[in-house]
């Protein structure tokens, strides 16, 4: 393996760009040539990149690993790199960082988010994320990688009876997004509840339900829906009204006014604007985002 010298903020060049943040529902194709991994791989802007592969969620970290090295090694990675930190410990070992640092995409695969967030809370190697990602690298994760995303990640709550105070768990998530709430295995597991729960008790937050299949790719106020599966956004901006201030825990919440949104690839969500942005329309809103960042 070729390590990279270290990226630091005062080192980093002034034209550079953050990379791509990209957060998949679970159960993502391995198999086809132009499904969602193969387009985080051109996400890199590279024609053979080097892919960094954590699997510190994951009870089985071998066997993920393994099938990772297979797809993108497939799909034209030119060296799939083993991050296998599993305690804090590893967290702050220099060959880790150094792997994190010699990688165009980081991949975090799915398992438990909280194992995830206890491990790299605070850490060495999440610093050393976010300064490769502020410079270029391409971050993406699938299932608990895509949950602890955003500043504020759900770790837990029944899909099937939800919609009660308290009944879904939260905690801090690694903060690459902010102003959503990201759900995995959205429509598969009927999780439409948990995010209608965390909108009554957090209007401010914008559900971002994955299927499996599907991903989004985070891209200033844009968030842009790509894969076979569907993205449904949750918005309760303009809830009209909700009984949650009136409950205790485990009470049956009403919540009235919530927006419901199912997108597919092609389309995206203006979170400036709170609002749908059609094939046409996403093309525009890109073109003006790349000009302002030229």
């Amino acid at each position: 393996m070729n390590m990279t010298t270290p990226v630091s903020k005062k080192d980093a060049r002034p034209f550079a760009k953050p990379g791509a943040l990209v957060a998949i529902g679970g159960a993502e194709d391995k198999t086809n040539s132009v499904a969602i991994l193969a387009h985080v791989l051109e996400l890199s802007g590279k024609d053979a990149p080097i892919v960094g592969v954590i699997t510190t969620a994951s009870s089985i970290p071998g066997e993920v690993f393994d099938g990772y090295n297979d797809a993108f090694r497939a799909k034209g990675a030119s060296e799939v790199l083993d991050i296998r930190i599993r305690e804090r410990k590893d967290a702050h070992d220099a060959k880790f960082i150094d792997m994190i640092r010699a990688s165009d995409v980081l991949f975090i695969s799915g398992g438990d988010q909280m194992r995830l967030t206890n491990i790299f809370g605070a850490s060495d190697a999440l610093d050393a994320i976010r300064e490769r990602h502020e410079v270029g690298m391409v971050v993406a994760g699938t299932s608990a990688g895509a949950a602890c995303q955003s500043a504020t990640m759900v770790y837990g709550g029944p899909a099937d009876d939800a919609l009660r105070k308290g009944a879904v768990k939260m905690s801090a998530g690694f903060g690459f997004v902010e102003g959503v709430i990201i759900d995995t295995h959205f429509l598969e597991r009927g999780r439409f509840s948990r995010l209608m729960e965390v909108g009554a008790t957090n209007p401010e937050y914008l559900g971002v339900g994955l299927g499996e299949d599907a991903a989004v790719q985070f891209d200033g106020d844009l968030i842009r829906a790509f894969g076979p599966g569907h993205v449904i956004l949750v918005d309760s901006s303009e809830i009209t009204g909700s009984n949650v201030f009136d409950l205790a825990d485990g009470e049956p919440v009403t919540v009235h006014g919530v927006k419901m949104h199912a997108l597919v690839e092609g389309y995206g969500y203006s979170l400036r604007d709170r609002r749908v942005l059609g094939p046409h329309e996403l093309e525009a809103e890109s073109l003006e985002l790349r000009i302002a960042n030229t």
